[in-house]
């Protein structure tokens, strides 16, 4: 089986899990553009991409816009429970899936999926069940490095560089 889907939590994956408020009390998060080119690049591959996220933000919903991510939960308590639901849309099962995050609220989503990976400074007991444990930080290239590896896995390498010729 291939894997179509990866599934990104947010918060502590694709930012560095802080949260900044402005004077204002706007909320300020910081994204990886290195893994804003991977993801839109795995989406060229003709793969999917989906956020599920346990926060609500409209920052976070314009990041999803801004890199083509048509399925984008947010506010999500059980994880695993949206994943189900969104493969049964897709007609796709979880051995088409790989998904990161680095907490507690991720533990069954990532428990489901065929390949889970976490980011370095994640928890320790999703690290006890993740299958990759990856070197780089939350908002640090994590989700980069997982969709590097995963493109090699899948034998996309060509693929994937033929994109920037």
């Amino acid at each position: 089986m291939s894997i179509e889907l990866i599934v990104l939590d947010v918060d502590g994956t694709m930012t560095d899990s802080r949260i900044t408020y402005s004077q204002k009390g706007d909320e300020i998060k910081s994204f990886n553009v290195k893994d804003g080119l991977a993801i839109a690049s795995w989406r060229k591959l003709g793969r999917q991409v989906a956020i599920i996220t346990g926060r609500s933000s409209e920052i976070v919903a314009r990041r999803a816009k801004e890199l083509h991510i048509e399925h984008f939960y947010q506010g999500i308590h059980n994880k695993k429970e949206v994943l189900e639901n969104l493969l049964e849309k897709l007609d796709l099962s979880m051995e088409n899936v790989a998904a990161i995050g680095d907490d507690l609220n991720d533990l069954q989503m990532l428990k489901a999926a065929e390949i889970s990976f976490v980011p370095r400074d994640s928890s320790v007991y999703v690290d006890k069940i993740a299958n990759v444990i990856l070197t780089k930080k939350g908002g640090d290239g994590a989700v980069r490095e997982m969709i590097e590896y995963l493109i090699i896995k899948e034998g996309l390498e060509e693929k994937y560089l033929a994109l920037w010729d």
